[in-house]
């Protein structure tokens, strides 16, 4: 596995990112992706903007709003919050059965948090969700990419996926859910940066370690 940190903060850059990521012909390396985004909100593929997402509050505070490769619902990011993805070579494992959330859990468990995948493969702390995941398949590769709220803006994010619900039509609808910021937990680092660091250092360890992968 190769783990790289981009330095940029431009969503619109980690989408392309991404999608050359898990389109490269012939399949490559296995990769992990780590990047810190400025506030935007990334739509999943099959959404309509509008319906997902305030546009005038996000225009008036200066907050980017970028489609995604993958499908699921809009999700909100800034610098404090840290995003993920996974971009593996595809085998005969069922894609549903593959299971990219124990490595990070693993990690957020060497920060001192004890957090589960949930049933829409969330993570959660208690009853509240920390991450929300998406997850793009084509015949050779799979892009398996998610969120960690560590310090963002809750207010900013709630009121950012206000959108009008009367334009969705068929399009696919985000899933509300009650979620928290992993600096409300006692012990965590405080600073997303400095976070952000903790995990690299895991996973650098983590994926040299035999029999891992």
């Amino acid at each position: 596995m190769k783990i790289l940190r981009s330095a940029s903060d431009a969503p619109a850059y980690h989408c392309e990112l991404e999608k050359a990521l898990v389109s490269a012909h012939p399949p490559g390396e296995d990769v992990l992706l780590l990047y810190i985004n400025r506030p935007s909100v990334i739509v999943g593929r099959n959404q309509r903007i509008d319906a997902e997402v305030d546009v005038a509050y996000c225009r008036r505070h200066g907050i980017e709003t970028v489609r995604r490769l993958s499908g699921g619902g809009a999700v909100y990011h800034d610098y404090g919050n840290i995003n993920y993805a996974f971009i593996v070579d595809r085998d005969a494992t069922p894609v549903l059965e593959m299971d990219f959330a124990s490595p990070v859990l693993a990690a957020l468990r060497a920060c001192g948090i004890e957090a589960t995948a949930g049933a829409r493969r969330d993570l959660r702390v208690g009853d509240r969700k920390i991450s929300g995941t998406a997850s793009f398949v084509t015949a050779g590769r799979i892009l398996f990419h998610g969120t960690l709220l560590h310090r963002t803006d809750l207010t900013r994010l709630a009121r950012a996926l206000q959108g009008d619900s009367s334009k969705r039509g068929k399009q696919i609808a985000s899933t509300p859910d009650a979620v928290m910021n992993l600096s409300e937990i006692a012990g965590v680092e405080p600073s997303t940066e400095r976070f952000l660091c903790r995990l690299l250092d895991f996973f650098t360890a983590y994926y040299r370690t035999p029999g891992s992968t």
